[in-house]
């Protein structure tokens, strides 16, 4: 569902591509008599035939082998023959499955999107599980997609905020908080997901993650979560009031666009979490009135960018992170009059901090560092 992400073929798009019966046969017959010539001509070079006796007569014995190796070639031929429409029509089967079980799944497709469009949050609810389940068991990665791009969407849909606990307003509150339980589970799901390793059953990884927009406004769990080779977007996401925790998670050969999201008063956890092999931007982010915890969190041969980030009034701490290799980046963030206020009030604090000082970081503090603003003494005697 990413804007940049090209359209895949579906599978009923595609057709079984088999030569024609004669021109398999051809080629067969042809590349058994190539093996058979050159596995006569290694025998005769090995044993180190000179030439072939011309003056022999053709005796009874001679004969016999002769026409036992005639019905030798027939019988190859036949077994070939056999071969190639065995072969043809297991394609054919198989093509034929793979049509049964594409169209089984667009039914339960179908169903389970009916399910997420009905006003009982029970029935939302078992929507959301059968699309997960289909993500599963899809034949393909094509209608995997499909099904994860839908949970997505669901996401981004606006929703009516919570009216209050009001005793006028109960049976509103409870429809929002039954509702808001149906987007929480579709979170969960990711994060379990994504936690499983890339192949296996029930594995997510690779696949796109579009969450743009999204409010993640509750206990969501990420941590140990893989997010590699597809592209995983938070672009404008507004993380609020509870805890997500991506501690543990791996950023790694994969785009992963934080851009414009805001965290706020919320508690984010990225404790011990690895940024590696890949792209990963928060530019344009904003922290603010919450903690955002980077304490040990590793950035390498990677990507990571913190370009046009805001940290206002919030604690994050990258108490113990090992800034090796790759390219982490500070700056750009300029007020109205042209000032930098990239760190302005909070507590930000890069105490333990290991490896070179991150581009731009020096000069998006300033020196001396304004309070608040806690870097290691290496980096300090480094500044210009």
């Amino acid at each position: 569902m990413t804007a940049n992400r090209k359209p895949r073929s579906l599978p009923n798009e595609q057709k079984l591509r088999l030569w024609g019966v004669g021109w398999a046969l051809t080629l067969a017959f042809a590349a058994a008599v190539v093996a058979a010539g050159g596995t006569l001509y290694g025998l005769v070079v090995l044993l180190d035939f000179q030439k072939i006796d011309t003056t022999a007569k053709l005796d009874a014995k001679t004969l016999f082998d002769l026409v036992k190796l005639s019905f030798g070639v027939v019988a190859g031929a036949g077994a070939l023959v056999a071969l190639v429409v065995a072969y043809r029509r297991q394609r054919v089967d198989e093509a034929g499955a793979h049509r049964e079980a594409t169209r089984l799944h667009t039914e339960r497709f179908s169903q389970a999107v009916d399910k997420l469009g009905s006003d009982s949050p029970a029935v939302r609810l078992g929507g959301v599980h059968a699309l997960a389940g289909l993500a599963d068991d899809a034949p393909d990665d094509s209608l995997r997609q499909t099904c994860i791009d839908v949970l997505c969407a669901y996401l981004q849909l606006p929703f009516t905020p919570d009216p209050g606990t009001d005793p006028a307003h109960q049976e509103e509150h409870h429809r929002y908080v039954a509702f808001r339980k149906v987007r929480h589970t579709i979170l969960r799901l990711i994060g379990d997901h994504y936690r499983r390793p890339k192949g296996t059953h029930r594995s997510w990884q690779g696949c796109d993650l579009d969450l743009t927009g999204v409010t993640i406004d509750g206990n969501i769990d990420f941590s140990g979560a893989e997010f590699s080779g597809g592209t995983v977007s938070f672009r404008g996401a507004e993380f609020s009031d509870d805890t997500v925790s991506f501690d543990g998670a791996t950023f790694s050969g994969s785009n992963v666009f934080f851009n414009g999201a805001t965290f706020s008063g919320s508690a984010v956890f990225f404790r011990g979490a690895t940024f590696s092999d890949g792209t990963v931007f928060f530019s344009g982010t904003t922290f603010s009135d919450g903690t955002v915890f980077f304490s040990g969190t590793t950035f390498s041969d990677g990507t990571v960018s913190f370009s046009g980030t805001t940290f206002s009034g919030c604690t994050v701490p990258f108490s113990g992170a090992e800034f090796s290799g790759g390219y982490v980046y500070f700056g750009n963030a300029l007020s109205a009059d042209g000032t930098m206020s990239m760190f302005s009030g909070g507590d930000v604090s890069f105490d333990g901090a290991i490896g070179l000082v991150p581009q731009g970081l020096l000069a998006a503090v300033g020196t001396p560092p304004p309070s608040g603003v806690t870097l290691p003494s290496a980096w300090l005697l480094s500044a210009p």
